[in-house]
């Protein structure tokens, strides 16, 4: 079965819009690890997925393809989706930013974190969306509802939010991207 199969195409491709809208076009900041990127794509990633022209020329498209293979399918954030599209573009977007195995690992500490009732079987924090986690998110939103997507998105960002400032600590060139990583990755409701 296709991602589409589970999740609009429409949906899709506003997600994809918000990533790239949010990273933006070429940069080539000294300071940033990734050397140069556009639309978020790092030299590595590209080269990585096929591309081998200059960054510059990185097209809007290509891009798209990446972040639809790299960060939603493979990670199986798009078994998410279907679960919780709110919770999905969550992981998605910190994926994008940190690596989908952090993502996937927020995720699975923050479900562990929230089991207080022993609702479903605490998960073996791996980094990786299987069935386990999958049965795990259901379980707790059947349970929780509403403010349970809440707290679990908060706790999300949260989490998120950390990483950042542990970044910026170890590594004091990266201070000057905390103001806008907290602006605009860390977005609470």
């Amino acid at each position: 079965m296709t991602l589409a199969s589970f999740f609009s195409d429409d949906a899709i491709s506003r997600i994809l819009d918000g990533i790239l809208k949010t990273e933006g076009g070429y940069v080539d900041h000294p300071a940033d690890r990734g050397g140069e990127t556009k639309y978020g794509i790092t030299v590595a990633v590209a080269r990585a997925n096929g591309y081998q022209g200059p960054m510059q020329a990185l097209s809007a498209d290509f891009a798209r393809e990446i972040y639809r293979t790299r960060y939603i399918k493979a990670p199986n954030f798009s078994s998410v989706l279907v679960i919780d599209e709110a919770v999905g573009v969550e992981l998605i977007d910190t994926g994008v930013n940190m690596g989908p195995h952090v993502a996937a690992g927020f995720l699975q500490r923050l479900l562990n974190g929230l089991n207080s009732q022993h609702r479903y079987a605490d998960l073996f924090v791996d980094g990786r969306i299987g069935r386990q986690s999958l049965a795990a998110l259901t379980t707790f939103l059947e349970w929780r509802g509403r403010d349970g997507r809440t707290a679990l998105l908060r706790g999300l960002n949260g989490l998120q939010a950390v990483r950042y400032i542990e970044l910026t600590e170890r590594r004091h060139s990266q201070r000057q991207f905390l103001y806008g990583w907290l602006l605009n990755r860390v977005v609470m409701d």
